[in-house]
């Protein structure tokens, strides 16, 4: 009986794995946010030019972006965003940001997080975020648009 429930349980909820890295040339300079989805076995790439901005604020944005997406197609799951921004981790972790200027894309992360069942932020580091690092430096390359 127990072992039913657990397996029902489980399949009402699967965990997103989500990588999220934001690069900028300059800072502030052209800027772009890459997002790696894991669902299992399937997977999703994302490579959003973000425009004039500081590395830091690409990180914020990046999962700002990667939140969104989920939202719109995992509104229902589990979502851990994993990111090698220390500042953007511990922002999160702490709801509190020193900089004023990055305290509203603080609160756009939250309030999108509180929208899923469960949401969870973890530091890596950089080699295990080669995914996102590559498709963050890839949106570089591309026009805003």
């Amino acid at each position: 009986m127990l072992k039913g429930i657990l397996l029902s349980i489980e399949g009402m909820l699967s965990m997103i794995e989500v990588y999220t890295d934001g690069a900028a040339k300059g800072d502030p300079g052209p800027s772009g946010a890459g997002i790696y989805i894991k669902n299992g076995r399937d997977y999703h790439s994302l490579s959003i030019p973000l425009g004039n901005m500081s590395n830091h604020e690409a990180e914020f944005h990046a999962v700002i972006h990667a939140l969104d997406y989920c939202r719109q197609h995992y509104p229902d799951e589990i979502i851990s965003v994993r990111s090698d921004s220390k500042l953007v981790v511990q922002s999160v972790e702490k709801s509190f940001c020193k900089q004023e200027r990055f305290r509203p894309l603080l609160q756009q992360v939250e309030t999108l997080g509180a929208q899923f069942p469960y949401f969870f932020i973890k530091w890596i580091p950089e080699k295990q975020n080669k995914q996102a690092d590559e498709l963050s430096r890839a949106a570089l390359q591309k026009p805003k648009g």
